[in-house]
């Protein structure tokens, strides 16, 4: 099962529906605008068949279609899921070019991401293995949807790609043990850590918070696959793909720490809520690593994919 978020669809036609998006429908954006809790949003539960409107599966629960649903829908699956009436009619998604793929969490409470959790990255960059997780965050307005552009911000020269498997929390916790992390796991996505490696290094102190987030900086999707409680989450292949070459190419086999420890050590220091994402860290293949280096330009399409979830797709633009 998995869930998503899509605009309300406009009219085939182009013209403008009541509530509907703007700015990916109506030709090439000129501006970012973070999504909210409040955008208009469809909010879908889907299988290997198709998909349906939450608001047809749960009468009454989802009646107002805003983006903020599917933060309730990831709090309330353990009461909804099993109770959905999975005989409704299927939804056909709109014709392509009148709607557009949103972030499947919008305005969580937290953006965790971890640094340096594969050897080989951490060796690439000529950093030591860490011996504890490297944990910083990024604000909510990085968060942009499958096939969104990504922004190049007029004042960084070094915007770099990092493909990523993203946590999606389910329940909350605080000290949470290690051998029940994984029963606070609501499901998996695919996350680009987007990273402006001009400001997370090159300035006095290293400003990993400002060069991590800048708007549109974390791409999410472009759904969310929902975790089987009776299934460890096992390894899965993590690519990178920059105008169709494949740059990052591993396995989250290779974490230097699982899933279910960065969930236990996080959970020390704060508390998790439904809806919280995790960036578990990216493998080796960074453009800031290479020689000579590789930092994506406008007019750039950038893919992750993850085994299991899906693509994860966005242009890169410069306004």
């Amino acid at each position: 099962m998995k869930i998503a978020l899509i605009s309300q669809p406009m009219p085939s036609n182009g013209g403008p529906s009541n509530g509907g998006p703007s700015g990916p429908l109506a030709g090439q954006p000129t501006s970012f605008q973070p999504l909210v809790r409040e955008t208009p949003a469809v909010l879908l539960v889907g299988d290997d068949h198709g998909w349906w409107r939450a608001v047809d599966l749960w009468p009454g629960e989802f009646a107002e279609e805003r983006a903020g649903a599917a933060l309730e829908l990831i709090r309330r699956w353990p009461e909804l899921g099993e109770h959905g009436r999975w005989d409704s009619p299927r939804y056909s998604l709109p014709e392509p070019g009148t709607f557009a793929w949103l972030s499947p969490v919008v305005e969580p409470n937290k953006i965790l991401c971890i640094g340096l959790n594969y050897a080989d990255h951490a060796a690439e960059t000529g950093a030591e293995q860490p011996t504890l997780p490297v944990v910083f965050s990024k604000f909510s307005t990085t968060l942009t949807g499958h096939q969104q552009p990504i922004v190049l911000p007029q004042i960084s020269e070094k915007v770099d790609f990092e493909a990523e498997l993203v946590v999606v929390i389910g329940k909350a916790g605080r000290n949470i043990a290690e051998h029940e992390a994984m029963s606070h796991v609501f499901g998996y996505t695919c996350g680009h850590d987007v990273s402006a490696r001009d400001w997370q290094k090159g300035r006095p102190g290293g400003q990993w918070l400002v060069g991590k987030t800048f708007d549109s900086f974390a791409p999410l999707g472009p759904w969310i696959v929902i975790a089987d409680p009776a299934e460890a989450p096992g390894s899965r292949r993590v690519q990178f793909r920059l105008n169709g070459q494949v740059m990052q190419d591993s396995s989250t086999e290779h974490f230097i720490f699982s899933i279910a420890h960065l969930i236990a050590h996080i959970s020390q220091f704060c508390t998790l809520l439904p809806g919280d994402l995790l960036f578990t860290g990216t493998p080796s293949g960074v453009g800031v690593a290479r020689k000579p280096p590789v930092f994506m330009q406008a007019g750039d399409r950038v893919e992750v994919e993850i085994e299991g979830i899906g693509v994860l797709a966005n242009p890169v633009v410069q306004f």
